[in-house]
């Protein structure tokens, strides 16, 4: 057997103080092919850990079995530290309270930092120039001195993830549907849109904020441009899985999603396996044909419509009952979609101030209001 569990104590940002990041690997070491999963970057999103507290022991039988064809290393709760961040009884995992960085922003843009390192290395074999960019990222990570506990946490993960084929990183959104957030390339990902069973694979280059599933396509993005004419294969299949909303942590649910992710990986001959057929998801769509309804003051949400719901131009998603002034607790404002499209998500919280992101309608056209610019919520 090959299953191990692994652990790491990352020095914190306070005399004293360290927390400890586990990991586990199984499958064969010579194996072609490498798969990195993670779950809980955002620390206060659960549903992807307990789907991985389900696989874990699939994945153990498999290898006790000699089914797996491929190295599998896994990060149930990849963020340790925003585990930590408990403010008045509330969770704040998703961003590092010394600095206020979301924990899934800002990663670093491998290809300007290894550029130099691999000028007139990249000649005319595909496979050894990933070779020669993954060295070339793993020798800039080992040269890294990072300061924070975050930084050191972020160079621990990017060590494991930059040679990996596969790169999975499970997420949930506030209260939604399933979907995945992936790069226009990774085609080869809608088997595991069928799988995961969700209602909708939003796609983008770039959208906007250096999230952790567009590190290695910007990567070899990147090369690609710079050495026109060079065989450069976008090497690394990545994506972000949004497993519903914060809420949905239960047995049944992560045990349904584990199979998912199991079957994917029968289906790629990663894990020799007998699957049922898989029923189809819809096509991907561009990031950019989903709009996010703001509001444009604060109040208290009273939502029209349910998760799933189709919806016309001008129809009223919610209404935002005013909290102050003349009419206060009494005056309804309606909160209306610009383009047809069905609901993706809807915020738990019920009163919002002025800005905040409250819906995603999911479109199949992309809205100008959307082409080239920040495409996330936050």
């Amino acid at each position: 057997m090959t299953f191990q569990q692994h652990s790491t104590v990352v020095a914190g940002d306070a005399p004293g103080h360290s927390t400890t990041l586990y990991w586990y690997t199984v499958g064969p070491e010579t194996a072609e092919t490498k798969v990195h999963l993670q779950a809980a970057m955002h620390a206060d999103e659960q549903p992807g850990t307990m789907a991985l507290h389900h696989l874990l022991p699939m994945l153990r039988d498999a290898d006790a079995n000699g089914k797996l064809n491929a190295r599998f290393v896994i990060f149930p709760s990849v963020n340790p530290l925003g585990l930590d961040t408990r403010v008045l009884r509330r969770h704040i995992g998703r961003y590092d309270l010394g600095s206020g960085i979301n924990f899934n922003r800002r990663w670093p843009d491998l290809y300007p930092a290894i550029a130099d390192k691999v000028a007139g290395k990249l000649g005319t074999s595909g496979a050894e120039n990933v070779k020669t960019l993954r060295a070339a990222v793993g020798e800039w990570l080992d040269s890294q001195i990072p300061l924070t506990a975050n930084q050191k946490l972020r160079v621990l993960v990017m060590k494991s993830a930059h040679d990996a084929d596969i790169v999975l990183d499970l997420h949930c959104d506030d209260d939604s549907l399933q979907h995945i957030f992936t790069s226009p390339e990774m085609t080869g990902l809608q088997a595991l849109a069928n799988r995961m069973g969700v209602a909708a694979t939003l796609t983008a280059e770039d959208s906007g904020g250096g999230s952790f599933d567009e590190v290695l396509p910007n990567l070899y993005r990147k090369a690609q441009a710079a050495n026109p004419g060079l065989p450069i294969p976008m090497a690394a299949e990545t994506a972000t899985l949004e497993y519903r909303g914060q809420a949905d942590v239960f047995d049944h649910i992560g045990s349904k999603d584990a199979n998912g992710l199991y079957s994917f990986f029968c289906d790629r001959g990663l894990i020799s396996d007998t699957v049922d057929p898989a029923t189809p998801a819809p096509p991907f769509v561009p990031f950019e044909a989903t709009e996010v309804l703001r509001t444009d003051r604060p109040g208290l949400l009273a939502y029209r419509v349910e998760l799933g719901d189709e919806v016309k131009k001008g129809d009223v998603i919610a209404d935002l009952i005013a909290m102050d002034g003349p009419e206060a607790f009494i005056a309804r404002t309606p909160i209306t979609t610009s383009a047809d499209g069905f609901v993706l998500s809807r915020v738990m919280a019920k009163y919002v101030p002025a800005g905040a992101s409250i819906a995603k309608i999911v479109g199949k056209e992309v809205l100008p209001s959307r082409a080239g610019g920040y495409l996330l919520e936050d």
